[in-house]
């Protein structure tokens, strides 16, 4: 053969080809409020050490744009996985591998675009479900790109909404998503003209901004608010300022190296030593330790910068309600060669 010898072991031996899961597959699988449980309840498999987080990591690019790698790895479920993305200018095309533990095989690539929406959107939906006042029916979005109508939807399945405050910095965006809104959704929806107007007097305010400056203060939040800071991902993007902690009767993130990694909100604050990060607790804690907000509580605080496990949790449920199906697309079958070495 040329000096290239067919190796014996072929893939099928350690398991049936891999499949590759559509992003139509994945928003025909599972919906929101799905994608929701099934979060909530591998974060408290975290909590119970079954589940495990591989540090996220990027590269910048350019000034505002990023490559991405996380993992995790479920140990109940027998898979590991990763995701990997690039963004350029706001677009990227996301994928998942899967792999099991059991005998390393690849067991499936997901198209994650969706999934990635639909796992950032139940982070949210989970964290406002346990630290939002229980009463809060109003809420604020501040930025109108292809996350902020997934994050409108979780809020409203853990607080359902009366009425929607939305801002950005651009006119027309901020039109198409409340056109959106309110072909989806019958609470109110108001285009604020102003940051200031929107935030007035709201209970829930979500970040989900690609800043480089922070624009959300202390003084703009009444009190008994909670916020959910999920657009800053990158230590060159910033949402709010520091003085918001300081108020915060329960800060919680999704997960607490990355946010070190990741936050330089948190790290202004914070610092890098341990011992100041005592008061911060990961979403999985909280669920854990059934913690609950007090009525009396001045501010929440929850910040995610995304984690494997959140991925990861969804492309599970995700992969075993596809495979078998008749739809599954299979791969090639792997076959394995030696490198020509002269």
């Amino acid at each position: 053969m040329n000096g290239v010898e067919l190796l014996v072991k072929k893939s099928d031996e350690i398991g049936a080809n891999p499949i590759w899961i559509t992003e139509q597959q994945v928003v025909s699988q599972l919906n929101l409020s799905q994608a929701m449980d099934t979060l909530e309840r591998t974060l408290l498999s975290e909590a119970q050490g079954k589940a495990k987080n591989l540090s996220k990591t990027h590269l910048m690019i350019a000034k505002n744009d990023a490559m991405h790698a996380l993992g995790a790895s479920v140990s109940d479920s027998g898979l590991c996985g990763f995701k990997t993305w690039i963004n350029v200018r706001g677009k990227s095309e996301t994928i998942v591998s899967l792999f099991s533990t059991r005998d390393g095989s690849l067991k499936a690539i997901i198209e994650a675009t969706a999934l990635g929406q639909l796992r950032t959107a139940a982070m949210t939906g989970v964290g406002t479900k346990y630290l939002a006042h229980r009463s809060a029916d109003d809420m604020v979005v501040i930025g109108t790109g292809k996350q902020a109508l997934p994050q409108i939807a979780a809020c409203h399945i853990a607080r359902p909404l009366k009425r929607l405050r939305i801002f950005s910095r651009n006119p027309k965006n901020r039109a198409k998503l409340q056109n959106c809104i309110q072909d989806q959704f019958d609470f109110d929806v108001i285009n604020s003209a102003s940051l200031e107007e929107a935030i007035e007097g709201v209970g829930i305010i979500t970040l989900i901004t690609n800043s480089t400056e922070p624009f959300l203060t202390s003084k703009m939040i009444i009190a008994s608010a909670h916020i959910n800071a999920m657009g800053a991902i990158v230590p060159v993007r910033v949402e709010f300022t520091t003085d918001i902690f300081p108020r915060c009767t329960i800060v919680a993130v999704d997960n607490i190296q990355n946010v070190k990694n990741l936050s330089s909100e948190f790290s202004n604050y914070y610092g890098k030593e341990n011992n100041s990060w005592s008061d911060v607790k990961t979403i999985g804690q909280i669920i854990a330790e059934g913690t609950i907000r007090s009525e009396d509580s001045d501010l929440t605080l929850f910040k995610a910068t995304g984690m494997g496990l959140s991925d990861l949790s969804i492309a599970i449920e995700i992969y075993h309600r596809v495979i078998g199906s008749k739809e599954t697309h299979k791969t090639p079958e792997r076959i394995k060669f030696h490198p020509i070495l002269k």
